[in-house]
């Protein structure tokens, strides 16, 4: 049984040409631009959100950071459960 043949240059050669990319003629790449696209529902969202400067949103951010690192902060499961049910509810 022959595990390796000599004459296989092809596959090499398809792999030696995977690296070359067109350049410009300014030396570079072209790259393509970032684009970013947020939904409808989440710009719902970031309008129904406490003003992150209100006191009372400082206080509860503080309340419940004091909870974990005192390790006694807990989220019922049933909460959740309905979180993830109202979400895929909607789709």
């Amino acid at each position: 049984m022959r595990i390796n043949e000599p004459n296989r240059i092809g596959m090499i050669n398809a792999y030696n040409k995977t690296g070359n990319t067109q350049v410009g003629k300014t030396g570079k790449i072209p790259m393509g631009k970032d684009e970013v696209n947020i939904s409808t529902e989440a710009l719902e969202m970031l309008k129904q959100v406490e003003d992150p400067d209100s006191p009372q949103r400082r206080e509860k951010v503080d309340r419940l950071k004091k909870q974990v690192e005192e390790g006694t902060y807990r989220v019922a499961s049933d909460k959740i459960a309905e979180k993830f049910l109202s979400f895929w509810q909607k789709k």
